[in-house]
């Protein structure tokens, strides 16, 4: 212990004399996988390798598989009779038995030089982004049905950005220090947090269970990774790569749990550092809810961060580029099935501009495959993730058929036979403040109100109190005043906000993501400020002259 004081200690003189200088990261390039190429030949086998299979996945606590007798299976969304993976819920005791060792190999892995940690996710971004490209997103398409191209965006480029990124935030984070004054210096060391954080991912994105995860184990915290049952596959193969590219034992425990199990288990814990949260806003409001009724138990105050999804928006202007809104919000709306946090759930348009609008989007929804993303690379989106999904997509597709005020558009029929597929459904509304503007669906469902041009102020307004949510939202308009005006009115209707573009596709280090109101704590992963959140930092004041009077000035 006296060794490792003193090599923290030479570290903190450290920072005063050696220069750190910036770290050289770029964005990661997205590739095509045209027809011939090298990256769509190595994709193809990979898909051909994991065809039909079934893949084993225990929990990890340490370097110690465990299986219990909680026997879980992830079914491919778009096959929902092939097996992907074969898991285990964690139970209570497994849990806890996780967080004592996590918290046992806290203090070695934190006062780790953070230039070691962070070559770690620098490692393990090298190999998602050469060898091991290929298996990670052939699990993420066969397990969650995902398209090549999101796929190739999510487990691929975004990943391999937050592990990059982060890395560099963190090692520059470190020359982030306060000023001397003569006879003294004054230090900045950015500890880990005192405890466990757990980590709790969503099955959208592979990339953030790597993020919630694998962030705050760079700062030097522990992590118990609780991943999502219909991610498990991909999830389980990022998890592996940070152990083979040098993640000691302990530092990440991965183990799939029943939800409101595990979240008794960390809350219930005297040692829990920190929640780090992407899902459902119940979830989360059960998380917080529990946290606070347990603060006694606590050693400090957990850090709690969390993205809990949204009601996102498009605004059109009359004097809005048609083609742009189209394709935007075709992209928007649609992609991944609607299943991203950020898509373009409801659209409000002009009068004088929806005959055109309309024609269009019907257009291009004819030509949208849905189906097989494995079998038929051409496929636009496939199908929902799994059966509670396409049972709550079902039901506002009924409310749509029901309902006075609704007009469905197109699409609206759905089959969940062989895989749980969803058209892609617009439906127009008479009433802005329909439940169906209101309430996040998550699905491949687009509600559009239609509004006299005259009152564009007035819709901007009603977008602002609508929806509880806060996340992302896109204003089309090529009048530059019209964009100033939505610029304030619309300042606090979402935490990304776009002009002329569609509300999806944020990318890491260009447009840090994440919103407030019910969409959450708006903590910006992907921005360099994120890492801070899981630090404690402590301030080192050394003197260097002896202090040899009592008295003040003033006092002789």
């Amino acid at each position: 212990m006296l060794r490792l004081r003193g090599a923290v200690w030479q570290s903190w003189r450290g920072f005063k004399t050696s220069s750190c200088s910036a770290v050289e990261v770029k964005n990661e390039p997205i590739l095509g996988f045209k027809e011939g190429s090298q990256e769509r030949k190595e994709l193809l086998q990979a898909l051909q390798n994991l065809h039909g299979k079934t893949e084993e996945i225990p929990c990890v606590v340490g370097d110690e598989q465990v299986w219990t007798k909680d026997i879980r299976y992830q079914l491919s969304p778009f096959n929902h009779s092939h097996k992907v993976a074969k898991f285990c819920y964690a139970d209570k005791e497994l849990i806890n038995k996780a967080i004592l060792a996590s918290v046992a190999a806290r203090r070695e892995w934190d006062l780790k030089p953070v230039q070691d940690r962070a070559q770690i996710l620098f490692k393990a971004a090298d190999v998602i982004s050469g060898p091991r490209r290929a298996e990670v997103l052939a699990k993420t398409m066969i397990g969650q049905a995902k398209t090549v191209i999101q796929a190739e965006i999510d487990a691929a480029a975004e990943l391999i950005d937050f592990f990059r990124f982060n890395a560099k935030h963190a090692i520059e984070l470190q020359s982030q220090q306060p000023i001397d004054a003569p006879g003294s210096t004054n230090t900045m060391l950015y500890r880990g947090l005192e405890g466990f954080v757990a980590a709790v991912a969503p099955f959208n994105f592979t990339a953030i269970g790597g993020n919630l995860a694998g962030t705050p184990a760079l700062m030097g915290n522990v992590v118990l990774w609780k991943p999502s049952d219909t991610a498990m596959s991909a999830s389980y193969a990022v998890y592996k790569i940070l152990r083979e590219c040098g993640l000691p034992p302990n530092i990440i425990q991965f183990l799939p749990a029943d939800g409101p199990v595990f979240g008794d288990a960390v809350t219930a814990s005297e040692h829990l550092a920190g929640i780090n949260f992407t899902g459902s806003v119940p979830t989360f409001k059960r998380l917080w809810k529990q946290v606070g009724e347990n603060l006694d138990k606590y050693k400090n105050f957990p850090r709690i961060a969390g993205e809990c999804g949204g009601k996102n928006f498009h605004f059109v202007h009359k004097s809005a580029d048609v083609q742009s809104v189209v394709m935007g919000t075709i992209r928007s709306a649609f992609e991944y099935g609607g299943q991203k946090c950020s898509a373009c759930s409801r659209m409000y348009v002009p009068d004088s501009l929806w005959p055109q609008i309309k024609q269009e989007l019907l257009s291009v929804h004819k030509q949208m495959k849905v189906g097989d993303p494995v079998q038929d690379l051409s496929t636009f989106f496939s199908a929902v993730i799994d059966d509670k999904s396409f049972g709550r997509i079902k039901k506002w597709l009924d409310y749509a058929k029901s309902s006075p005020n609704l007009k469905i558009v197109a699409g609206g029929n759905c089959d969940d036979q062989k895989g749980y597929f969803v058209e892609p459904t617009i439906i127009e509304t008479k009433d802005p403040q329909d439940n169906i503007m209101k309430e996040e669906i998550f699905g491949p469902v687009l509600t559009v109100y239609v509004y006299p041009e005259e009152n564009y102020k007035t819709v901007l307004s009603l977008i602002d109190s609508t929806s509880p949510y806060a996340l992302t939202g896109a204003v089309f308009a090529q009048d530059k005043n019209v964009i100033e005006e939505a610029a304030k009115v619309l300042r606090n209707a979402a935490g990304n906000y776009y002009v002329n573009d569609k509300s999806t596709g944020s990318i890491v280090a260009q447009q840090p993501f994440g919103g407030a109101r019910a969409s959450g704590t708006n903590d910006k992963p992907g921005g360099p400020h994120y890492v801070l959140r899981w630090t404690s930092p402590q301030v080192v004041k050394e003197t260097h002259v002896p202090l040899t009077e009592w008295k003040y000035s003033y006092m002789t």
